[in-house]
């Protein structure tokens, strides 16, 4: 028992190497204690090696099977090791224990969450809020998960909860003011960037950087917000060995990593560049974190690879192990700072040269991504300071682009989309979050100087419909003289150009 309470003592301390031993040194004079295991189980979790932390919650559990806390950090060891399904298993466990723990039901949503199961998952953060609605945590998830559901204004009051509850939430800020842009609310728009932007100076966890890519123009700021996110919640991880040398091979081994190998915007970039690899020099390897979609798209880009390994239910340590077995020379990041990245995979170093690419052109900001590739447009000399990347320029353009898109046959008249039969047609189908209120200052001065125009825009959702029509009408344009496109399939988007 003095070793288990000496290993207590050096883990509230933070010596969490220390810890170890004395828990190993306890565990091997008693290996009937569960809290013995359970104890060690944490420190081995605040490291990273969540392997061993869900063996000795197995253990704690064999010793009491209904130890709670096991059950409870034993499905947050499966949630980092990606055995999602399993970790649900657990938390069934633990509410049947303990059903009044806010905290069980919330994770279990989360898990939930990271499956998609949108719907599923809200009635559980319903419940946790229910248990103890002074927990700021359980606000921004659910939060986060109705940003997802598209119900934007539900998920701007729960985080705003959130905020409410904890002031010094990390970079919840920074969430709320995205979910603003994603609805064209400007309500606060000027006060929310000038707020933004003093606290990524500062150094402050107000915001993911990816938020700040839509409000300012500023390289040095883009650099800092990266900076800020990658350091904190994606530091260069030392969990397994460093990677060793490879020897001499036939073929240089490329493996691209993406959850978008399936009808997704960067498939239709890219799938005749993995085709037309020089497959006498390279060997093509695809990871695939994203869902296991059968369309049309992932059979082609598939069929592109030497080798396509489906990923999504490994840990970015496993994933990493595996491009070291398979002996990666180049990993190439096609996510970067987006929606469904995985860029622990990289700060376990899964290949000697590590590359973003296309998905996230900015810089993450990263000590162990070497490359970005570019062209002079995307990063012109001078900016190269603002990249923590080495800069590979392309000829031209960096944009790949595959040649063989289908666009339908299908005639769409003017009516059938909306637009009036007469008069100039002003476009632009970017997402409605990328629009700021000085761009649509101008846009509606071309309007008003352009008789019986019109502005052509994707609809991303009703609520930003109905906001920039109500942001026209302010400004001395007719409502009706802003048009949304809504969502098709990208032959017929193509054909409605």
């Amino acid at each position: 028992i003095a070793h288990f309470n000496r290993g207590n003592v050096l883990f509230s301390l933070s010596r969490l190497d220390e810890a170890l031993v004395s828990y190993s040194r306890a565990i091997y004079l008693n290996k009937g204690n569960a809290e013995f295991f359970y104890n060690r189980a944490n420190v081995y979790q605040v490291l990273r090696r969540h392997q061993e932390s869900f063996s000795d919650y197995q253990e704690a559990l064999r010793l009491n099977p209904c130890h709670v806390g096991a059950l409870f950090n034993g499905g947050n060891a499966l949630q980092d090791l990606r055995r999602i399904s399993q970790a649900i298993s657990f938390y069934d466990r633990a509410i049947s224990v303990s059903p009044n723990v806010a905290f069980i039901h919330g994770n279990r949503a989360n898990a939930l969450f990271a499956l998609k199961r949108y719907s599923d998952a809200l009635p559980g953060y319903d419940v946790a809020i229910d248990l103890d609605p002074n927990v700021a945590e359980l606000y921004h998830n659910r939060g986060v998960l109705l940003r997802n559901m598209n119900r934007y204004q539900e998920a701007i009051q729960s985080l705003e909860t959130a905020l409410r509850l904890n002031p010094e939430y990390p970079y919840l800020k920074g969430i709320i003011v995205f979910s603003r842009l994603k609805v064209c609310d400007w309500s606060v728009y000027y006060k929310d960037l000038h707020e933004l932007i003093d606290n990524v100076r500062l150094d402050k966890k107000f915001t993911f950087s990816f938020t700040v890519l839509s409000l300012t123009e500023s390289l040095a700021d883009h650099y800092k917000a990266a900076k800020i996110w990658t350091s904190d919640r994606h530091p260069h991880l030392k969990v397994i060995p460093d990677l060793p040398k490879y020897s001499r091979q036939d073929k240089i081994k490329i493996g691209y990593f993406s959850a978008d190998f399936h009808n997704h915007a960067t498939a239709w970039l890219m799938a005749e560049l993995f085709e037309r690899h020089d497959r006498t020099r390279f060997e093509l390897f695809a990871f695939s974190f994203g869902p296991d979609i059968q369309d049309e798209m992932r059979q082609r880009v598939s069929n592109a690879f030497d080798h396509f390994f489906d990923v999504r239910n490994k840990s970015d340590e496993d994933i990493a192990k595996l491009s070291r077995v398979w002996s990666i020379d180049i990993a190439i990041d096609l996510k970067g700072l987006t929606q469904d990245h995985r860029l622990n995979i990289f700060a376990h170093r899964a290949a000697p040269i590590q590359v973003n690419y296309i998905g996230y052109p900015g810089t993450v900001a990263a000590p162990y991504m070497d490359y970005i590739i570019a062209d002079h447009t995307l990063i012109p000399e001078v900016s190269r300071q603002y990249y923590s990347e080495k800069v590979v320029y392309l000829p031209g353009s960096y944009q790949v682009n595959d040649r063989h898109r289908k666009i339908s046959d299908r005639v769409f008249t003017k009516a059938e989309v909306g637009l009036p039969e007469t008069g100039f047609v002003f476009c632009c189908f970017n997402n409605n979050y990328k629009i700021t209120p000085d761009v649509f200052d101008i846009w509606m001065r071309i309007l008003k100087a352009v008789p019986d125009s019109v502005l052509w825009l994707f609809e991303d959702n009703p609520t930003a419909a109905a906001n920039l029509r109500k942001e026209a009408a302010m400004r001395g344009v007719e409502a009706e003289r802003i048009v949304f496109a809504q969502k098709m399939e990208l032959s017929h988007h193509l054909a409605r150009h």
